[in-house]
């Protein structure tokens, strides 16, 4: 199963690679959710994904290291990859590169969850010692981005470390894989950051509490006080 993740996305890195132009520095802009859908043979929707991409690459300069960012939109990628019963291929393809996820259905957990991820970029990045240099990595034995079956995953912010040289930023997160109906989202099963924390109110109930029974105890205390002194000689 990685030999075939890997060779799908050594064939996605080359098919880049191969471009007729060099990369050529793009305008800022800023993050934006995206939309993507993957179908299989039969024609259905077996992933859907929502988010914001941003990678971000630690780069050489002729004085030093510093960080970029290669911000992902939507108008300029095109998805591609394949479907099975328990295992789909997601690839987000773009002008200067692309980015890769393993999608894997577990029947004994009842969980669907991303177990490889790989992502290339070549990009002229500002004072880039090489700027035709390509910046790549693999992450795989995972289990990212974790829901049930028939459920989407979700998380407002997320990040995912790629290696010492690239990470990916990702905003508003919405991903689903399998069981999916009439091209729509299942259940929300949201990341542990976004769950309720509600550590915070229980403390704060019980130092309210305490505060209740020491101002109780304090009266009961000032009343039997006073009533011993107004006992009769």
């Amino acid at each position: 199963m990685k030999n075939g993740f890997l060779l799908f996305a050594v064939a996605c890195a080359m098919a880049v690679a191969f471009a007729a132009a060099p990369p050529q520095p793009t305008p800022k802009a800023n993050v934006t959710t995206g939309n993507y859908t993957l179908k299989g043979t039969d024609g259905k929707t077996c992933v859907l994904i929502q988010m914001g991409l941003k990678i971000r690459v630690q780069y050489a300069t002729k004085n030093n290291k510093t960080v970029g960012d290669y911000i992902v939109q939507q108008s300029k990628t095109s998805v591609n990859g394949s479907c099975d019963t328990s295992k789909a291929n997601f690839n987000l393809t773009f002008p200067e590169g692309f980015v890769a996820l393993q999608f894997q259905k577990n029947a004994t957990q009842k969980a669907v969850y991303v177990t490889s991820v790989a992502v290339a970029v070549t990009y002229p990045f500002d004072q880039a010692v090489d700027p035709r240099a390509k910046y790549s990595a693999t992450n795989e034995s995972l289990e990212l981005f974790r829901a049930g079956i028939g459920h989407s995953y979700s998380c407002r912010n997320q990040v995912v470390n790629m290696g010492q040289v690239i990470t990916l930023e990702m905003t508003q997160n919405r991903m689903q894989a399998f069981n999916i109906t009439n091209d729509g989202y299942g259940l929300p099963d949201p990341c542990p950051a976004d769950k309720p924390d509600y550590r915070v109110a229980i403390a704060v109930g019980i130092v309210l509490l305490i505060l209740i029974i020491i101002v109780v105890l304090a009266y009961l205390v000032g009343r039997r006080r006073r009533t011993d002194g107004y006992q009769s000689l």
